[in-house]
């Protein structure tokens, strides 16, 4: 998932229990990494950088969703954040307001026009770019059971020093007028009781396949028909 020439960004699977780390091939190389589609949780990442890293993905070609944008962060205190929009709230068209720049309250929307000012959007190659974009806040379905990739470029953790003031997207939405934070959270909490209820019984079942196969005998003549297979 590789976000410039020079250097491939290293993805890490989101999973409460396990990391995976995975590493496409250099674009350089001629064999272009893409999947069919990218899910990303924003969760803990920083806005403008992972903005920038997904914008150069889907103009790339790639496919990417991103899910949990209420859970962004940003640096800089809330403070700071609410004079920044309060400020970009004020511009608009002065004999017809109507006609925008439209101000979006709710986080996926935000994140989705931080991205848009990092596109050419107004061609037919930005436009496509956009289209390959969808943001969303919470985990809806289907992607809740898709694997979640994180990007360590942009997690605040490795790129905000641990002193300096940060908020989260969701918090400053509901400031100017987003009403559905409540309702994220609600329908979140179910989501985490399923998915770790589900999550218990693949680890049981995995479990189970390791010592039954532990258990099986197998002869010199299958084995070395195995081993010849590569299933050895």
């Amino acid at each position: 998932f590789g976000s410039s020439l020079r250097s491939p960004q290293l993805l890490v699977v989101a999973s409460p229990w396990r990391l995976c780390h995975f590493r496409p091939k250099h674009p350089r190389s001629g064999v272009m990494s893409f999947h069919k589609q990218v899910v990303i949780d924003c969760r803990g990442h920083l806005l403008g950088r992972l903005a920038s890293i997904v914008a150069k993905e889907v103009l790339n070609g790639q496919k990417v969703v991103c899910v949990r944008c209420e859970d962004i962060n940003m640096s800089g205190s809330l403070y700071r954040a609410k004079l920044k929009y309060a400020a970009f709230k004020r511009k608009h068209t002065n004999s017809n307001p109507r006609r925008g720049p439209f101000h979006e309250r709710a986080p996926a929307k935000i994140m989705w026009r931080t991205v848009r000012g990092m596109v050419p959007h107004k061609t037919p190659r930005g436009a496509a770019a956009l289209d390959r974009l969808k943001c969303y806040e919470g985990i809806p379905h289907p992607f809740d059971r898709k694997k979640r990739m994180v990007v360590p470029a942009a997690l605040k953790v490795l790129r905000l020093r641990p002193e300096r003031r940060f908020c989260k997207l969701g918090d400053l939405s509901s400031e100017f007028g987003w009403k559905h934070k409540d309702l994220i959270k609600r329908l979140e909490d179910q989501r985490k009781v399923k998915s770790e209820a589900f999550h218990k019984k693949k680890v049981a079942a995995t479990r189970a396949k390791q010592e039954a196969m532990k258990k099986v005998k197998v002869s010199g003549d299958d084995m070395k028909t195995l081993e010849a297979a590569g299933f050895a």
